[in-house]
């Protein structure tokens, strides 16, 4: 059986196989990670919805299962400015769901727990030293850039666009994720905003390939060997999967989620920014469907979260999941239920053989 083609990425990771398990706040956890890691793969964990303490025992978790490469992942968005008018029009809007569960629209909203790299996070590299960290919406200031590199780390970062890709290799990175709007969860986008004109993966991959030096990681609709070998005959030398790994075991996420994954077709996801504040690919459900999937009323990231929060913990109960995120790619029906290792597994020996053939 023929090996990779393009070795930059292993080579450059420390990995086995050109394959990166996508880090998905809220659903990967460390188990996921150490059997990806296992496996071959690169095994990344999300840190924007982790505070600095429990981040820091799940890496200790990491570290004494594996050995292999590890990828932390922080997201590096501006902190909102406070706008109160936009917050309260933000409740008025979701208020007769409140009335209609049972709920105070007047009670005070709970937090949004995303938070951006910061001085704490580079505190936690520092201490870890994985052997990559990548990063969403863009790069965190230089200094705290220069303060990641200095570890030795890898540093990748998501572009949605060739420009974004560019802007990207000229501040260090190592490689880029070129982030096609299959994608599931948050788009990567940080130099601009206009979701109407979102380029596809196997849009994107080729031209951003043709446009910087360093390796390219293909990230968007990728859920089985045909995508892999796809991706690298276009110009990528790895993928980053995410929708596939959510059916694993290992996932943490709501049954209800699991279950809209299972019967998820290609058309039943949108980008939407109700549950956040910024676009992101999910199952439609009841709000998408009544509001609109992107709404001029949903407060700016992350805040929008916190109103929806006790509509969630009310209708979750119920079996219904018409106020929580269902975070899901295009490619969800390609997704096969088994375990992270076993999926990392098949998905390289399955891409190799293709590749061999």
């Amino acid at each position: 059986m023929a090996g990779w083609p393009d070795r930059r990425i292993p080579d450059l990771f420390g990995i086995e196989h050109p394959i990166i398990q996508a880090p998905m706040a809220g659903a990967t956890t460390p188990e996921m990670v150490v059997a990806a890691c296992d496996a071959g793969a690169l095994g990344s964990l999300p840190c924007a919805m982790l505070a600095v303490e429990a981040a820091d025992r799940a890496i200790a978790v990491i570290r004494e299962r594996t050995r292999c490469p590890l990828n932390l992942n922080f997201f590096c968005h501006a902190p909102p400015e406070p706008d109160p008018v936009r917050l309260l029009a933000w409740r008025a809007r979701l208020a007769p769901y409140y009335v209609e569960q049972g709920l105070d629209p007047e009670a005070p909203v709970p937090a949004s727990a995303r938070a951006p790299f910061d001085d704490a996070y580079c505190a936690l590299v520092e201490k870890h030293r994985p052997e990559v960290v990548s990063f969403h919406f863009g790069l965190p200031e230089p200094g705290l850039l220069g303060r990641v590199k200095a570890t030795g780390a890898k540093v990748i970062s998501s572009a949605t666009t060739v420009d974004e890709a560019m802007w990207l290799e000229r501040q260090g990175c190592d490689a880029v994720i070129a982030m096609g709007l299959e994608a599931g969860g948050h788009r990567g986008t940080f130099l601009g905003g206009d979701m109407a004109r979102q380029v596809g993966t196997f849009a994107l991959v080729p031209q951003v390939a043709d446009a910087v030096s360093v390796p390219v990681i293909a990230a968007g609709g990728i859920a089985d060997a045909r995508g892999i070998v796809a991706a690298l005959a276009l110009g990528a030398s790895a993928v980053q999967i995410g929708t596939a790994y959510l059916l694993t075991p290992e996932a943490k996420i709501s049954p209800l989620h699991r279950k809209a994954l299972e019967t998820a077709t290609e058309a039943d996801t949108a980008l939407t920014n109700l549950f956040t504040g910024r676009p992101a690919r999910g199952i439609m459900n009841r709000l998408m469907r009544e509001l609109g999937p992107l709404s001029p009323d949903a407060p700016a990231f992350p805040l929008a979260g916190g109103a929806l929060a006790p509509l969630r913990a009310r209708t979750e109960p119920q079996g219904n999941a018409d106020f929580q995120s269902l975070w899901s790619g295009q490619a969800a029906r390609l997704a096969r239920p088994m375990g992270t290792g076993a999926l990392t597994r098949r998905l390289a020996e399955e891409a190799l053989a293709k590749l061999g053939g």
